[in-house]
């Protein structure tokens, strides 16, 4: 086993694991979250003083992901260089592109949340459909299957980048 891979395996899990974080829940603007899966037969309203001042669909819902996907993988990517530049690792700039459009095209695939999305008719045809829509007892099913993806997929990314 190659010892120099494997570290380098582990240091861009964990980079890439931290940036999505931070750049889940500390980056994101609350409109980004709650827009992104807005469409125009299940649109957003954005209430003040319960009077709705404005209403989200589609194309605003299509935008608020991608800005959401682009500050997600430049967290990511800070994270990863920085990270990189701290522990001496050498990343090469096509793995760490490859990685990053890996984590943020994907991103964007999983987080687009609508009605029927791709999330939620993989949880269907998996059989996973009553988990993916449970929201009880402290459990939101469809943000538990978003993360098990996410972390799949930054596992993939993690692995271009140790090759």
């Amino acid at each position: 086993m190659n010892t120099a891979r494997t570290a380098r395996f582990a240091a861009a899990y964990a980079l890439l694991r931290a940036g999505a974080d931070i750049g889940d829940h500390l980056v994101q603007s609350d409109h980004c979250a709650r827009t992104k899966g807005a469409t125009d037969a299940a649109p957003v309203q954005v209430l003040d003083d319960g009077r709705v001042i404005a209403t989200h669909g589609t194309a605003a819902g299509r935008r608020a992901c991608a800005v959401h996907c682009l500050t997600y993988t430049g967290t990511q990517a800070a994270a990863l260089l920085l990270g990189a530049r701290a522990l001496g690792l050498r990343l090469r700039p096509g793995p760490v592109a490859a990685a990053l459009a890996i984590s943020g095209l994907t991103h964007f695939a999983i987080d687009r949340r609508v009605p029927g999305g791709l999330l939620e008719r993989f949880a269907d045809a998996t059989g996973k459909g009553a988990f993916y829509r449970l929201a009880d007892h402290g459990i939101n099913g469809a943000a538990r299957m978003d993360a098990a993806c996410h972390h799949g997929f930054e596992t993939l990314a993690a692995a271009v980048l140790a090759r």
